[in-house]
């Protein structure tokens, strides 16, 4: 089996500290609330709130928090009208880039992720103008504990009914049609798999290899700066970037 999954260079994936570990909370909080408001609060019944559930737990979001924003959703508050938003450019190097972002300040949010693809010389285009490049998917990222090999591995999540898998040393992509991802997540489950994360995600049809290390910095700052934007739920992106060591 390759020793990475080759999910993990085109996922743009940051060291979870305690205060990048916050703002996840805040975003999965927001999707919640969307959720919710589109299908009611009973998980149940409402397979986007189930997957924003699943969601939250992969990254460790604590069930108090959980059940509280769910409530906070469900009650007639003060809560700020949130509008999901997609906006799609290109990096430099013609990396093409998707940002899913949550906002109750269209104007605001477009003037500042405009000025974020600017700042870091991407350009911001026109809606369609990357999304053809990628497919919506389901994606289930589970921790390969068991030590299954390829084939396990492949039966393992055809049987749960998802389309394709890719195998780690350490964990497996699998992906789903993205309207089975609960049905498939939940057949995982129930098998005893351990989840690292689960989404609906813009995966890639085809990937670009940026090799060198002065591109790859560049089309790593803009994915660093739109990922660190408050309003930025998910960035997706066809690029092949160089591993980042681990530090020690």
């Amino acid at each position: 089996m390759s020793g990475h999954n080759k999910w993990s260079t085109i996922k743009h994936k940051k060291e979870k500290t305690d205060a990048a570990r916050g703002k996840i909370f805040t975003k999965i909080g927001r999707e919640i609330a969307i959720a919710v408001r589109e299908g009611g609060a009973d998980p149940n019944n409402n397979n986007k709130l189930k997957d924003v559930i699943a969601k939250a737990k992969a990254n460790n979001m604590p069930n108090d928090n959980i059940m509280r924003s769910i409530k906070k959703a469900a009650g007639e508050g003060e809560g700020a009208n949130y509008k999901e938003v997609t906006y799609e450019g290109y990096a430099p190097g013609g990396v093409a880039v998707i940002v899913e972002v949550v906002t109750d300040n269209l104007n605001r949010t477009a003037s500042e992720i405009r000025h974020i693809f600017d700042k870091c010389g991407g350009s911001l285009g026109n809606s369609g103008c990357v999304s053809y490049k990628f497919e919506r998917k389901g994606v289930i990222e589970i921790d390969n504990e068991k030590g299954l090999d390829e084939d396990e591995l492949m039966m393992l999540a055809l049987d749960a009914g998802a389309d394709d898998v890719e195998a780690g040393e350490d964990s497996a992509v699998i992906y789903t049609d993205p309207n089975d991802l609960s049905a498939v997540r939940d057949s995982l489950e129930a098998a005893g798999c351990t989840f690292l994360s689960v989404e609906r995600a813009m995966v890639p049809t085809m990937t670009v290899e940026i090799s060198d290390p002065e591109m790859a910095a560049k089309v790593q700052k803009l994915l660093d700066w739109l990922d660190d934007y408050d309003d930025t739920q998910n960035v997706f992106h066809d690029a092949e970037l160089p591993e980042e060591e681990e530090e020690e």
